[in-house]
């Protein structure tokens, strides 16, 4: 853990590059000092970017390995601007990155707009938010404690 100007505690993501990973490609970072999820780049080995026809999905490379804290993990959410205006999205938003994974990071996009949609090589393409982690224990009981909801499921607590 590092602090950050204010004095604030601030978990460290180490990251490392691919071999062939474009360099001048920023590294995540964060576009307003109150966003709560930094921004990854789509990183392609040949620099050139893809086009995600409708209904397409593909993992697209970031061309970095992180190391994050015990106790926390990554989230990977989806951009709301490329939500809104192109359908572009995650196909398992949240995608969760754990503490002691080392592989490649990627991100699922999948584009559920009309049109075509180009994933340029540098393009801001999900966003990652770093949060603790809390493992719960698992204990089998008889039964349950009664609750006002009880089993009701989707839709039972009414459509207001």
């Amino acid at each position: 853990m590092g602090q950050d100007e204010a004095g604030a505690a601030r978990v460290i993501v180490e990251v490392v590059r691919e071999a062939w990973a474009d360099r001048s490609v920023a590294l995540p970072d964060y576009a307003t000092s109150g966003a709560a999820g930094a921004d990854l780049r789509a990183n392609f080995e040949t620099r050139a970017g893809i086009v995600l026809q409708p209904g397409e999905r593909a993992l697209v490379p970031t061309g970095l390995r992180v190391a994050i804290a015990d106790g926390y993990e990554m989230q990977i959410r989806p951009r709301s601007g490329l939500a809104l205006k192109h359908g572009i999205t995650l196909v398992n938003a949240p995608g969760t990155i754990d503490a002691d994974y080392r592989g490649p990071l990627g991100v699922i996009l999948i584009n559920l707009g009309s049109e075509p949609f180009e994933i340029a090589h540098g393009a801001r393409i999900a966003q990652a938010v770093v949060a603790p982690v809390v493992q719960a224990g698992f204990a089998e009981v008889e039964t349950l404690s009664v609750t006002q909801r009880g089993g009701g499921g989707f839709g039972s607590t009414g459509t207001d």
